[in-house]
């Protein structure tokens, strides 16, 4: 009398044939070693049956659509990276062609990097003028990058370092540098709108600005007490009038901007945020490209 040797076998791992299991993945019933286990609502699972129900799994938003994520303030970060490795660059290059230019066309004294890249509008008819005028439009974000003084850099950095991490994990990474980008442009439009062809700016303000006029708006829509916020702006809008060579100008702009944007991330509809997002971040791109066409005309 014969009987069957598979009948009696004992059972092995189907990643690890040299290792006994009786235990069965709740899913497709494999059999599975301890190493190739995890625990699941029912019984363990193998990690094929992980990785395929990871995919299934929509992640997890926040109240205003942005994905949750581990490292939350990672563009906050990385800006703040960035500005400070900017600033460092600007006290190693000094001098140069263009802040010796500047100084013969503005009387002022530049370093080099600020001389390049700061904001000016520059006036056509002056054959020795430079500025957004000559086609340098990439100053009108490159200066929302470039800081002087310690102090300047200090209080802008900081500022971005509380207000992004507020922000930034409620509105995700894309909506927040969309909002921090167009706010810096949104200031420097308003700057050149209003100020003189050979006045200069420079800094994070018109950015920082945009981030605060976004958080009234996000706060506002959730019902949260915004008296503080509200008590710092009124402070920075009397400090903007009344300290000399503060760009009150891209102040009011990055505000406004930011602002705008906020209501449109905050009020738009559910299944469409994206949607409305892009169309809300296209318009007002498209209004501070005329309001700077409105100051080149």
């Amino acid at each position: 009398m014969s009987s069957n040797p598979d009948s009696t076998s004992v059972p092995t791992c189907y990643r690890h044939a040299d290792r006994e299991t009786y235990v069965r993945c709740s899913r497709c019933e494999r059999h599975i070693c301890p190493d190739c286990m995890t625990t699941a609502p029912v019984g363990f699972q193998c990690p094929e049956c992980i990785q395929q129900g990871n995919k299934s799994v929509r992640q997890a938003r926040t109240v205003l659509g942005g994905k949750v994520r581990e490292h939350g303030d990672l563009i906050t970060k990385t800006l703040i990276g960035i500005n400070v490795a900017i600033w460092l660059l600007v006290l190693v290059v000094q001098t140069g062609p263009v802040s010796d230019q500047m100084r013969m066309v503005y009387g002022a004294s530049w370093d080099e990097i600020p001389a390049r890249f700061a904001l000016v509008l520059g006036y056509s008819p002056d054959p020795v003028s430079i500025g957004v005028v000559d086609g340098e439009l990439y100053r009108l974000l490159t200066a929302a990058f470039i800081h002087q003084q310690v102090w300047h850099i200090g209080m802008n950095m900081l500022a971005l370092f509380i207000l992004g991490k507020a922000l930034e994990p409620v509105l995700g990474r894309w909506r927040f540098i969309t909002l921090y980008l167009l706010s810096a442009l949104g200031g420097s439009a308003a700057s050149l709108l209003a100020a003189g062809p050979y006045t200069m700016s420079l800094g994070a303000s018109g950015a920082v600005f945009g981030l605060l006029g976004a958080l009234f708006v996000v706060m506002r829509q959730f019902g949260r007490d915004v008296s503080a916020v509200v008590v710092i702006l009124a402070l920075n809008v009397v400090i903007g009038f009344t300290v000399p060579g503060i760009d009150w100008r891209a102040h009011l702009g990055g505000l406004v901007v930011g602002a705008l944007l906020a209501l449109v991330f905050a009020r738009a509809p559910r299944r469409h945020r994206a949607v409305w997002g892009v169309a809300g971040s296209v318009v007002v791109a498209l209004g501070i490209a005329g309001t700077l066409l409105l100051t080149l005309a």
